[in-house]
């Protein structure tokens, strides 16, 4: 029996929803609303048509109105919003926002897809301000790149060190802008803990970035060319991009009395149902399950709203599907770095109050012999109960992609992390080592759950030396140029076995050195003569990455 679907909003959940269901059943009649002009873009490439890394504008559309609905046989009604829902007749009321006519659509099933809106703050003179600008959709992206097209600005403010920040950062430096972020936290990048954004910070910096974090912005003042901060500091500027967060588009499921959670996301079940089971709500406006701890969560991202999108359809036409929670992998380019992450971060365990351990690992993308190796900083935080993975976090200028990839695979398939030491993955030198970066973190991790190494943390090291614990610098000499952590007592690894009668030994001592690997030996080598020893995670450059910003 043909059916009658009603979709509201297109671009990722939306359209990949209207396109299953079409491949699904060739008879239903299937009905497409979309507010704006487009149905389907390439949301996640607007910044870089900014900073014209992508040339051309249609390069952006995905399907046009006329392309899909030749293609898929649908009824696409752009420039056209669902303004309200009729939940006991079935119907919702669609206003043309061209005429302003409103007309009245039944349906047997319907699909919320309206995703998220950006917040915008109430801030003292923002509604005065000039040349101040939010991106969501391809209008935003216009009027962004033909300001700076035609008025050439200098300086320009980014507010908000989330990807679309630094993506937006990034590409307007690209374009000549002198670029400031501001951002409330001590860290960009709210998935990664603060020893890996440390990393992201220096970069930016490196590139020309002025970045100011812990200030809030407290008033615009000069028709948006000064920026008064809670602090009390000015920022000049000739434009502002407002990248604070997003907020779910809730209110036509509010309005038609659907639950929703906590922080605004419609509640859905496991099938993407809300609580009127012929209607379904997939994408930025959903709250979705954790899918490590199986708690509410917010998480806008385009893969998971694909993702559901095809499986509403699929659960529409009776396919036993359900979703199995939202993982948050995640990636993002920031000039010349790669950085990405999925499941828990640190922050959140602790919030959690689970237990977990860490590791800090630095190897090469590829074979340190072939040219054009990369060092990643990879973290990977375990159960050191059962050795489950609760996530990781990886920045680097090559080989992060794959490696955050490999482990997110590993989360879904409840792999732990004695499985990571197993996995056979690729090898040639122009693309990894014999020991994978992602093997290697197993290994380390393993040796932590058996026994066979305890670690202290780039936190935990300068209040122990404060109180008198002995840390010793297993680099070589030459090595200490770069720096060294105060306090430490330098004796090279291959000199540790003979001078071991230096040392305290009724006393935790603590190793360390560049990355972890010299310390771990040293720390065996301690340990076998009857010392009680700990590495320190990830060595200096772990340490380092905070202290030397």
């Amino acid at each position: 029996m043909s059916k009658k679907i009603v979709i509201v909003g297109g671009v990722a959940g939306g359209a990949s929803a209207a396109a299953r269901l079409r491949r699904l059943d060739e008879e239903s009649t299937i009905v497409m609303v979309e507010r704006g002009e487009h149905i389907s873009f390439a949301n996640c490439g607007l910044p870089y048509y900014i900073g014209e890394s992508i040339k051309e504008r249609s390069k952006l559309m995905v399907q046009t109105v006329e392309g899909m609905s030749k293609r898929f046989n649908l009824d696409i009604r752009n420039l056209s919003e669902v303004v309200s829902i009729q939940r006991n007749e079935k119907t919702v009321s669609i206003k043309n926002l061209t005429t302003g006519e409103v007309s009245s659509e039944s349906y047997d099933h319907l699909i919320l897809s309206p995703g998220a809106k950006p917040i915008v703050p109430n801030l003292q003179g923002l509604n005065e301000a000039k040349d101040i600008f939010t991106l969501r959709n391809i209008p935003d992206t216009d009027r962004i790149k033909q300001f700076v097209d035609e008025e050439k600005p200098a300086r320009a403010v980014v507010v908000g060190g989330g990807f679309i920040g630094l993506e937006m950062a990034e590409n307007l430096a690209e374009r000549g802008i002198q670029v400031t972020i501001i951002e409330m936290a001590n860290q960009v990048m709210a998935p990664l803990d603060y020893e890996m954004a440390s990393i992201v910070h220096t970069h930016l910096k490196e590139k020309g970035v002025n970045l100011i974090l812990e200030d809030g912005v407290k008033a615009i003042s000069d028709q948006g060319k000064t920026i008064e901060l809670s602090s009390g500091n000015k920022v000049s500027t000739d434009m502002i991009i407002l990248s604070i967060g997003v907020r779910p588009e809730n209110q036509l499921a509010i309005d038609a009395g659907l639950e929703v959670g906590e922080r605004g996301g419609i509640k859905v079940n496991e099938y993407m149902q809300t609580s009127d089971e012929s209607i379904y709500a997939i994408g930025d406006a959903i709250e979705v399950v954790d899918y490590i701890h199986q708690n509410p969560a917010m998480i806008p991202l385009a893969g998971p709203a694909n993702r559901q999108g095809r499986m509403v359809a699929d659960h529409i036409y009776g396919k036993n599907v359900s979703y199995k929670g939202t993982l948050g992998t995640s990636i993002a380019k920031v000039f010349d770095l790669t950085v990405a992450a999925t499941g828990s971060n640190e922050k959140r365990l602790k919030q959690l109050d689970l237990p977990y351990r860490a590791v800090h690992i630095h190897p090469n993308s590829h074979a340190g012999y072939y040219p054009g190796a990369y060092p990643i900083s990879l973290k990977l935080l375990f159960n050191p109960e059962n050795g489950q993975i609760y996530g990781a976090q990886a920045v680097g200028k090559d080989g992060v992609d794959k490696r955050i990839d490999v482990i997110a695979t590993a989360i879904k398939g409840n792999l732990d992390v004695f499985d990571l030491t197993e996995l056979e993955l690729s090898y040639a030198p122009p693309f990894s080592s014999a020991k994978d970066p992602v093997n290697y973190a197993g290994y380390v991790a393993s040796n932590m759950m058996e026994g066979s190494v305890d670690t202290v943390q780039w936190h935990e090291i300068d209040e122990l030396i404060k109180s008198g614990a002995t840390l010793i610098d297993v680099r070589d000499s030459d090595e200490l140029h770069v720096g060294y952590i105060e306090g430490s007592v330098h004796i090279p690894l291959n000199e540790l076995r003979h001078r071991m009668d230096e040392l305290p030994k009724n006393e935790t001592l603590y190793v360390s050195c560049q990355v972890g690997l010299r310390g771990y030996l040293a720390s065996r080598i301690l340990t076998g003569n009857g010392f009680k020893v700990k590495n320190l995670d990830g060595g200096w450059k772990t340490y380092a990455s905070v202290f030397q910003q």
